[in-house]
């Protein structure tokens, strides 16, 4: 039952909203009575924090290159926007929902953002990128930009725009991305010639 409910809620609260849908409403979905809820979790507040640990997924270990596997997040992003039931981020529209005094929420939010990043700073580190936690924020910032753009366009290319500049910051960085597109060094100027 615990698990109808948590499921329930993460579909509700990710389509509608947290603040639009109520425990009656997940309770009357399920056909329990509030009670019933109540007793698998105490508030909802404790619902919420159950559904966003619930979407905290950790990256699965993969065997790839670590800058295909950097890449890779980018291509899974476009599938995600091309779904008809995505509605961006649950951390951020949580944070965003609930304000920032929810520490309990924002706590949630930072961690799972934190996550992500430190993936991308130990991806970056097995290339031996040397500004390797720096270039992990910029990696991320693409990440949440294109899932801007995308809910307000409405465009899964934005996660392939957002994938062209990972690779220049990759390159930027000296990581050999195995294709002939990288900037070509241009030769030194001497004099021009004659006329």
């Amino acid at each position: 039952m615990k698990e109808r409910i948590l499921a329930t809620a993460d579909k509700l609260f990710y389509l509608q909203g947290i603040r639009a849908i109520g425990v009656d409403t997940i309770a009357a979905e399920i056909g329990i009575s509030k009670r019933t809820l109540y007793n698998h979790f105490p508030s909802k507040d404790a619902l919420i924090a159950a559904y966003l640990e619930r979407r905290f997924v950790h990256a699965r270990p993969s065997d790839k290159p670590p800058e295909e596997q950097i890449l890779a997040t980018f291509d899974s992003l476009e599938r995600r926007f091309a779904a008809k039931d995505f509605r961006g981020c649950p951390f951020v529209n949580a944070v965003a929902e609930l304000g920032p005094a929810d520490r309990a929420v924002k706590k949630i939010a930072i961690a799972f953002k934190e996550s992500r990043r430190v993936w991308f700073r130990e991806r970056l580190n097995e290339l031996g990128v040397s500004e390797a936690d720096a270039l992990a924020t910029q990696l991320v910032l693409l990440v949440d930009g294109s899932i801007a753009q995308d809910l307000v366009r409405d465009d899964p290319a934005m996660a392939r725009a957002a994938k062209e500049a990972a690779k220049v910051l990759l390159r930027n960085a000296g990581v050999d991305m195995g294709d002939d597109t990288a900037p070509k060094p241009t030769a030194k100027r001497g004099k021009r010639p004659p006329h």
